[in-house]
């Protein structure tokens, strides 16, 4: 069983990691269910096992959080929802390409609820929509933007941190750090697309594709992810 844990309000960033990892090694250990918890922080940056000091550029602007998540330099705040995933590859396949591709996959199916096509980039982590009312980029036809950022740490072969979509954080708050280590790339959310998605309107959303992507036969998730 998959408990789904939905927290209102703004949650403290400390209190989320040390709830996280105790609960995935207690998953770990046999004496908890898998979880995926839908959060809310107040403004903060975390930086991964891969950020660059380079990339931070307002150090005092919000609080800065070190993590064990792979990837580099994200914003959290509200207007997020950020899904902390403890799911146990132990039974789901030890496979942490497959992994993180139904976590790709997840979103995209969640934005196509909302008429919104999502992608993939190589070289760029986390998902993307394109941006035909902006001016075209150097290297593609149509702008592109960010929506939602992926890291995750795996211990003992259960996964923690997880996701983060963008409903309708302020986006300014993104210019204090170079996001993801990415430049070049603006970051967007659903409302700033122009549509009036609620944070509930997204978790109904998140639970539909969750069941359609890592509930049905994982080898076919994987094989069917983008």
């Amino acid at each position: 069983m998959v408990e789904w844990r939905v927290t209102s309000g703004l949650t403290d960033y400390d209190e989320a990691v040390r709830v996280m990892e105790q609960r995935a090694e207690d998953i770990a250990a046999g004496h908890a269910d898998e979880l995926l918890w839908l959060v809310e922080h107040p403004p903060l940056y975390t930086a991964g096992t891969s950020a660059k000091p380079q990339d931070l550029i307002s150090a005092d602007r919000f609080p800065v959080y070190e993590t064990k998540r792979g990837g580099q330099y994200t914003y959290h705040g509200p207007g997020q929802r950020v899904v902390y995933v403890m799911l146990d590859l132990n039974k789901r396949g030890r496979d942490v390409r497959c992994f993180v591709r139904q976590l790709e996959k997840w979103v995209i199916d969640t934005l196509d609820q909302f008429n919104i096509t999502g992608f993939i980039r190589d070289g760029r982590v986390g998902v993307w929509v394109e941006r035909p009312d902006k001016p075209k980029t150097m290297t593609n036809q149509t702008a592109e933007d960010k929506i939602a950022a992926i890291g995750i740490r795996l211990r003992k072969w259960v996964s923690s941190h997880g996701i983060s979509i963008n409903v309708d954080p302020d986006l300014d708050h993104f210019d204090g750090i170079v996001p993801c280590g990415i430049t070049k790339y603006g970051v967007t959310s659903l409302v700033d697309l122009g549509l009036p998605v609620s944070m509930f309107d997204l978790d109904v959303a998140l639970k539909q594709s969750f069941e359609r992507v890592f509930e049905s036969d994982s080898v076919q998730a994987c094989e069917n992810a983008p």
